[in-house]
């Protein structure tokens, strides 16, 4: 019987399939992801959802995967332009704003006068 996967698992599962989709993902090597059945091996190692891996492996997928997103080095990130949270705190203290090494993301954009 399969692996019920939690929402945040559906989550990253969904947009490694849209990534695919949209020809934006790429393998270990670097190049695009032209396999189906790849692109889902893919998807559910990175949600942590793989059953080829213990529950530990898994769990440490679904955490480094979680890092990448925040730090917005997944496709989705890169093609939406978002500035990450190292650009805008770099931002910030070129603006000499008070606090920012306590910053959420958004509070950076709202300090900044971005919308997010």
């Amino acid at each position: 019987m399969p692996k019920k996967q939690n929402p945040e698992q559906k989550e990253v599962v969904g947009r490694v399939m849209h990534e695919f989709k949209h020809g934006e993902l790429k393998s270990g090597r670097g190049g695009k992801v032209r396999n189906p059945k790849q692109a889902i091996a893919i998807a559910l190692h990175e949600a942590g959802s793989s059953n080829q891996q213990s529950p530990a492996e898994n769990k440490r997928a679904l955490a480094r995967t979680k890092q990448r997103e925040r730090r917005g080095q997944t496709a989705r990130a890169r093609t939406e332009g978002g500035a990450s949270r190292k650009d805008l705190y770099e931002r910030a203290k070129r603006a000499n704003i008070p606090g920012r090494s306590k910053m959420t993301k958004e509070q950076l954009e709202r300090a900044l006068g971005q919308p997010h």
